[in-house]
């Protein structure tokens, strides 16, 4: 009788070696980071009445940023509370916005009310640090906030207040817009105009 090949079982062993050797080179390599970091600012339990009795569930307030302007806000309900979590911080990264930062702070002044609530944002010099409500931190901090002044003038309710600063956040515009609109150079929006100056 002739005898058979063994080609088919080196085959065969060379495809599982082959796949055992780039298993163990996929483990080896590092895994990316992720830029954001993130903020559980609330967890809240909602109870919802309906006709066969309540449903319980949870709610997570988060936010996320990379502490270099980008910073999102997420709200998501769940049956259990990690679950709330991770939604939130999927929503929180869709919805990142960019943020203006001048000198570690804002570039201007504002005052924004969303619903009930209404918050006022003022730039601060080197050395002031973020002076605001333990609501309000996490969002200026992952934004890359170093010196703000906030203050919350009405409804005190935490996603009424994230709301009302994410609405400021989006209104904050960078010097650059300011002069284009007014058609100056940065150095006069600054300082004004040089003869002006010579005048006074």
């Amino acid at each position: 009788m002739p005898e058979k090949e063994n080609v088919p079982n080196r085959d065969r062993k060379g495809t599982f070696v082959k796949n055992r050797q780039s298993r163990s080179h996929r483990s080896n390599q590092k895994q990316p980071q992720d830029e954001f970091e993130e903020s559980v600012v609330e967890i809240r339990r909602v109870v919802k009445v309906v006709k066969g009795g309540k449903n319980l569930s949870f709610r997570a307030v988060v936010v996320v940023g990379n502490k270099k302007g980008k910073v999102g806000l997420g709200v998501a309900s769940a049956r259990e509370v990690i679950s709330a979590i991770r939604k939130a911080v999927n929503l929180a990264k869709r919805n990142v916005i960019q943020l203006p930062i001048v000198n570690d702070t804002i570039p201007h002044e504002i005052m924004v009310k969303f619903n009930a609530a209404k918050v006022l944002l003022k730039p601060a010099v080197p050395g002031t640090g973020i002076i605001s409500s333990t609501t309000v931190r996490p969002a200026l901090e992952l934004a890359g906030v170093k010196n703000v002044l906030c203050k919350s003038l009405g409804s005190s309710t935490p996603i009424s207040v994230l709301r009302a600063i994410f609405k400021a956040f989006e209104e904050i515009k960078p010097p650059e817009y300011y002069a284009k609109l007014r058609d100056i150079d940065l150095g006069q929006l600054f300082h004004g105009s040089i003869e002006r100056n010579e005048e006074q």
